[in-house]
């Protein structure tokens, strides 16, 4: 038996990780310590990690054995953290960083190189990745027709509506409005495909 960390790419939800632990355990693999994006485990001498990847591969994951590869989905990682941080922090009087600083804490890194070594491997910037990761946010927020527009500008931390709307166009193409009214057939993205 060893014990190792293992880097999942896909890895973003509650769900993701349910699925991920029963299939590791169908392996026979303890889990020691599970965050988005990684697992520490001990994998009995028995088990092949080929056998796990072709399993994590039918639900969408993937095993990251090179070092940017893995850089990459720790940087999508912590983005997506920051936005839920944010949005548990709306409405109440708690500050949360800025957002660059947020990364360095939570990657260990000067900025200025995450930001190079982000828009080298993924054609954009972490700025831009978070804005779409927002967008699709508001699209899921939308749809659950639970919040007005007013409400979800502050659930996500939006200056304003004014300033949401403006965004959610530039990103989409489309109004808010156009979007409530042709929502079924447009559909959203899932966070992890962002």
């Amino acid at each position: 038996m060893k014990k190792t960390k293992l880097h999942i790419k896909n890895m973003i939800c509650p769900r993701c990780e349910t699925v991920i632990r029963i299939e590791m355990k169908s392996l026979g693999i303890k889990v020691i310590d599970f965050r988005p994006g990684y697992a520490t485990v001990v994998i009995p001498d028995s088990v092949n990690l080929t056998t796990l990847e072709k399993k994590l591969d039918n639900h969408g994951f993937e095993l990251l054995n090179d070092p940017e590869s893995k850089l990459v989905e720790q940087l999508k990682s912590a983005v997506l953290d920051y936005l839920l941080l944010q949005e548990t922090v709306a409405g109440q009087k708690k500050e949360i960083p800025i957002f660059s600083a947020f990364l360095i804490a939570q990657v260990g890194k000067n900025y200025a190189h995450l930001s190079k070594f982000f828009s080298k491997h993924e054609g954009r910037t972490l700025e831009s990745y978070y804005i779409h990761l927002r967008i699709e946010r508001v699209k899921e927020l939308l749809d659950y027709g639970e919040l007005n527009v007013s409400e979800i500008a502050r659930k996500l931390g939006y200056s304003s509506v004014h300033y949401l709307s403006a965004q959610f166009k530039k990103v989409t193409g489309m109004s808010i409005s156009d979007y409530k009214k042709n929502a079924e057939k447009i559909g959203r993205t899932y966070l992890n495909r962002i």
